[in-house]
């Protein structure tokens, strides 16, 4: 991860980053916030953050940044947040159906970055399919529900940026052990498709492969044997963006050099045109 001052004084850089917190109170502990100050991050979405508005004091709001949390309704589970640099426009919370409200998996914030429209910067929290068939079955019936809504934001030429854990590996590259992973859920072939779908067909953009190419660049790993150590790991945490990011994305970073849950900051640079 560079310093913003590497780039030129002309070029005005908008930082975002995803994480799946596993538990935002667990990765303050571990010294989160801390690192939210030096990361010169201007947005960043959080997932999985299992807090309640209750527990949510002052201790996990830093000095200067606007934050706004989505619990679930059932305590300890779920979950997203976003916290800012910039001041919100505007806060959504919902995409409008029991899954993902009840279980508080999405919040849009607006931005005005002095662009022709104002950005909507979201983090999302799919649901995961690794614990049996009911849960596979919740969240095909989200990517389902997920999907009729990503088609509405294209066809208002919604300018967005959907950052998240989507629980889904795309393709081989993204993931260590391919071959033993065709019948898991995260990795299974309709949910590749799914994101086939929403990249090729709906015209969304994977910002993060449009400047990193490279395979063994993950975003999470099992706490099962030595996952971590040996770089056995999945990459399914995305920005997935409206393709006037496209042309607009510099620099891409997964952070491994600290760690605060089972998942790695994902930290897209996007150049701002003044």
């Amino acid at each position: 991860m560079i310093p913003k001052s590497s780039y030129s004084s002309d070029q005005k850089i908008l930082r975002v980053v995803s994480i799946n917190v596993n538990g935002l109170r667990s990765s303050v502990s571990k010294g989160l916030l801390e690192w939210l100050e030096k990361s010169e991050a201007d947005v960043v979405c959080m997932q999985e953050s299992r807090i309640t508005h209750a527990q949510w004091t002052d201790k996990f709001k830093p000095e200067g940044w606007h934050t706004h949390l989505f619990p679930a309704e059932r305590a300890g589970y779920a979950g997203t947040a976003i916290y800012s640099r910039l001041p919100f426009v505007s806060i959504q919370d919902g995409l409008g159906f029991d899954l993902a409200d009840s279980q508080g998996r999405f919040i849009s914030a607006e931005f005005d970055l002095g662009l022709e429209q104002n950005v909507h910067i979201c983090s999302l929290y799919l649901p995961s399919g690794s614990s049996g068939d009911e849960a596979q079955q919740r969240k095909e019936h989200f990517l389902e529900q997920y999907q009729q809504i990503l088609k509405q934001w294209r066809d208002d030429n919604k300018s967005i940026i959907v950052c998240g854990d989507y629980n889904i590996v795309h393709k081989r590259i993204d993931i260590k052990n391919w071959a033993g992973n065709q019948k898991s859920s995260g990795c299974l072939p309709h949910e590749r498709a799914w994101l086939d779908h929403i990249y090729d067909d709906l015209g969304y953009v994977d910002t993060f492969r449009e400047v990193r190419k490279e395979a063994e660049v993950y975003s999470w790993w099992s706490n099962r044997g030595q996952a971590r150590a040996n770089n056995v790991g999945w990459r399914i945490d995305y920005h997935a963006c409206s393709p006037d990011w496209k042309p607009r994305t510099v620099n891409a970073w997964v952070y491994r050099e600290e760690w605060y849950s089972d998942h790695a900051p994902v930290i897209i640079d996007y150049l701002v045109e003044t």
